[in-house]
């Protein structure tokens, strides 16, 4: 599986990140079978902050999840640049089929 856009991340680096709704995702490659999809927000500068994600979301045949389908805690390092990454994990039922995980440095 692969990210093929993130689409446009708010700006913030005052280190109090904003709920934001989703980027539209497109994921190619999902592993035939494929009935949902999680996806999770990770600083990796900041391991131990949650900035959460999506539960279970359904997945259409054209792997695509439109932006506003689920909320997180934006980006947003207190000084400097941190590297964020999105991890999404593919599932039929609650089987596991397959994990991708795309990084981004922030701001840019």
């Amino acid at each position: 599986m692969k990210f093929s856009s993130w689409g446009n991340i708010p700006s913030c680096t005052t280190g109090s990140p904003n709920k934001v709704g989703n980027p539209a995702f497109v994921l190619r490659g999902l592993p035939e079978g494929t009935t949902s999809v999680q996806f999770r927000l990770k600083d990796l500068d900041v391991p131990s902050y949650n900035h959460g994600g999506s539960k279970r979301i359904a997945m259409s045949g054209d792997g695509t999840v439109p932006a506003g389908s689920f909320t997180y805690k934006s980006p947003c390092p207190p000084s400097g640049v941190h590297t964020y990454e999105w991890t999404v994990t593919a599932r039929k039922g609650g089987k596991v089929l397959a994990r991708a995980t795309a990084q981004r440095r922030y701001p840019e």
